[in-house]
């Protein structure tokens, strides 16, 4: 008796199809990467054909961008509902942390695929991206705490930037450790952050002025 006999096919909507797709394109992007995945793989996993996976995406690359695409969402939704009530500059950025470090936890694979290079063709939103779209959402709240404190609110962008990418780095980072505990993690990033904000220099200059590596040997 042939597997396929053993096990018949389940039948499924296309929307149904589509969804079990995507889900099994997720696990296998997450642990083998792109390049290592195959469209033989994607349809062995699924228990279809290799015509069903390229009548719903058109081949690897059109289910890789679906898997990634809804990865964004769902994380760009949850720093949406995390930044969107008021709070002091300290909560947002409390929350913004670990908004992050949930989705690390909770959401291992995901994190993996979006943190993974993008093959070189491909049009889809990459985990640089995407941290560039959360800081344009945080560029928002630091720009209004620079005009209040008397910064100059033109440079709310360079310092969003910096915050997320700190927090992204890190949260790469403790994906590989786990330790320690993740809201010893956000605390330890909101300190750094958070306190160097508080205490910023409204026209900073560099120690060396002359871009040297050391200063000059005065004998």
């Amino acid at each position: 008796m042939t597997s396929s006999a053993a096990r018949p096919r389940v039948r499924m909507t296309g929307p149904e199809r589509r969804q079990q797709l995507v889900e099994v394109g997720r696990e296998l992007f997450a642990r083998r990467g792109y390049e290592a995945t195959s469209i033989e793989e994607v349809a062995s996993s699924a228990d279809v054909s290799k015509p069903v996976v390229y009548e719903h995406f058109g081949g690897k690359e059109g289910l890789y961008e679906a898997v990634v695409d809804g990865e964004m969402r769902v994380l760009l939704e949850r720093f949406e509902s995390a930044l969107s009530s008021r709070g002091h500059p300290r909560e947002l950025l409390e929350r913004a942390a670990l908004v992050l470090l949930d989705y690390i936890e909770d959401d291992t694979d995901g994190f993996r695929v979006l943190t993974r290079d993008a093959p070189l063709t491909s049009g889809t939103g990459t985990f640089s991206s995407l941290i560039g779209e959360v800081a344009r959402r945080v560029e928002h709240i630091l720009g209004q705490q620079f005009g209040t404190r008397g910064y100059d609110p033109q440079l709310a962008q360079l310092y969003s930037q910096a915050l997320v990418g700190m927090v992204a780095l890190v949260g790469q980072w403790w994906l590989e450790n786990r330790t320690p505990d993740k809201r010893e993690v956000a605390a330890h990033l909101v300190n750094l952050a958070y306190n160097g904000l508080a205490h910023l220099d409204a026209s900073p200059e560099l120690v060396d002025r002359h871009g040297t590596a050391a200063a000059s040997d005065p004998s």
